[in-house]
């Protein structure tokens, strides 16, 4: 029996995942403005840097952080929305009544969007690099993959408990979307060390997993110069990001749970006029 109800949510995880991988190539020009907007941003910051002849390494700061801005795009959008475009559509019903559970449904969200994402960050940071000559270091490969998929796992965890938020919101989810847009650019040090917020600021916005993240990978690839302008070791940042992990997936499956119950209980959950 466990078997079964194994390999039925490992299918729904696929079967979620597969429109988005698929679809990351059928339209061509998404993939070529997902690309070339965002490295229009890191531009303008970089020549900023370059005009005040900040130190070499903020160019390389201002690239890593314009490669996370996609991931952090996906979260909003793609993910923490979904379950509420899906209510409008007529799909969340059948989500609900589906035999599997619910967090494999988000899951196979996130595996695919990952994928799709991955993708644009990928380009944006190679043609960055290409752009700006800035080098980078791959002294600690296991460290940066590690660090990396660890951030990811609970930036998506964030992503899954926003979901059922953003259902709950109903039309609010939208506004939502772009009031957290552009605060969290600055509360996570997207372009510039967080450190610089001050202790107890950068501490705060650390409860965002991409702001510890991006600063251990920072640290990472500038090894002799990142430890000066990062927030935290990268061992505690990386711990804490373990614990940001556990948290945000208990939370996004006690948020789902409390979702369905109320949908149960209300009979009202899957009606656009909520």
């Amino acid at each position: 029996m466990s078997d079964t109800w194994l390999i039925t949510n490992l299918r729904a995880i696929r079967g979620r995942a597969y429109p988005r991988v698929i679809g990351s190539k059928r339209e061509p020009s998404w993939l070529f403005f997902d690309i070339t907007l965002p490295l229009l941003t890191v531009s303008a910051y970089a020549y900023i840097y370059k005009y005040m002849d900040a130190p070499p390494e903020f160019v390389g700061f201002v690239i890593l952080g314009g490669a996370m801005t996609a991931f952090w795009l996906n979260i909003l959008w793609a993910m923490a929305s979904q379950l509420y475009w899906e209510k409008e559509i007529g799909n969340l019903q059948l989500y609900l009544i589906a035999p599997i559970s619910r967090m494999s449904i988000l899951a196979g969200m996130a595996v695919g969007g990952l994928f799709m994402t991955a993708i644009r960050a990928a380009a944006t940071m190679i043609i960055g690099i290409l752009l700006f000559g800035i080098a980078l270091s791959f002294a600690q490969p296991g460290m940066i993959i590690l660090v990396f998929m660890v951030t990811m796992v609970s930036l998506y965890g964030m992503g899954m408990m926003f979901a059922s938020l953003y259902l709950l919101l109903g039309r609010e989810a939208y506004h939502l979307s772009n009031l957290l847009t552009e605060p969290v650019y600055l509360a996570s040090g997207l372009y510039f060390p967080v450190r610089a917020l001050g202790f107890w600021a950068a501490a705060g916005a650390s409860i965002i997993p991409m702001t510890l993240g991006l600063d251990a990978l920072r640290q990472l690839f500038y090894p002799s110069s990142g430890s000066e302008y990062g927030f935290l070791p990268v061992n505690t940042e990386l711990a804490i990001l373990a614990v940001l992990c556990v948290v945000f997936l208990w939370l996004s499956k006690y948020s789902l749970a409390y979702m369905e119950k109320l949908g149960k209980t209300t009979g009202r959950l899957t009606l656009r006029w909520q």
